[in-house]
């Protein structure tokens, strides 16, 4: 039987709740992917192009340092990658997870919490930076995702 890890970055604690309840249904481990040093809303201020985020941002291989790594990744088959979409992409964080944990012949499924981006930009990134991975087209879900919706996803995800 296939083993999931449902991995997530979260800045503001939707994706957490999302990606918890993802794991709940989907019957898998959840990992949280934390910073060294947590994001600040000064950080998180778009609008300030000084600001932390922004300039990991534009730097495409920034790889913001992470607390911990998962203890031992061989024993799962696939890895639901959660987080919210910055500019487009996955936060730099989540690229330093993809960087120091081994996803070799496993499938990776993006998925990110956006209000109104899709997952298409950090898709085509994940998919570069996980080579020898299968990684398939990511999805968007709502903060306020309904259990049932969660229920259909895992169904046509065949996890």
């Amino acid at each position: 039987m296939s083993k999931t890890l449902v991995a997530f970055f979260s800045a503001s604690g939707v994706t957490k709740k999302v990606a918890e309840a993802l794991a709940k249904v989907a019957g898998a481990d959840a990992f949280e992917i934390v910073p060294e040093v947590l994001y600040t809303a000064d950080d998180l201020n778009y609008m300030n192009t000084e600001s932390r985020s922004t300039v990991e941002m534009k730097d495409l291989n920034c790889r913001p340092a992470v607390c911990c790594k998962v203890a031992d990744m061989s024993q799962y088959d696939t890895v639901l990658l959660g987080f919210p979409v910055w500019w487009g992409r996955e936060p730099s964080v989540v690229d330093t997870f993809i960087d120091e944990n081994d996803l070799s012949g496993k499938k990776v499924i993006p998925f990110c919490t956006s209000g109104s981006g899709d997952c298409a930009g950090a898709t085509e990134r994940i998919t570069a930076l996980c080579k020898d991975s299968t990684v398939v087209a990511g999805f968007r879900l709502l903060a306020d995702v309904s259990e049932e919706d969660l229920k259909n996803c895992v169904a046509a995800l065949n996890i």
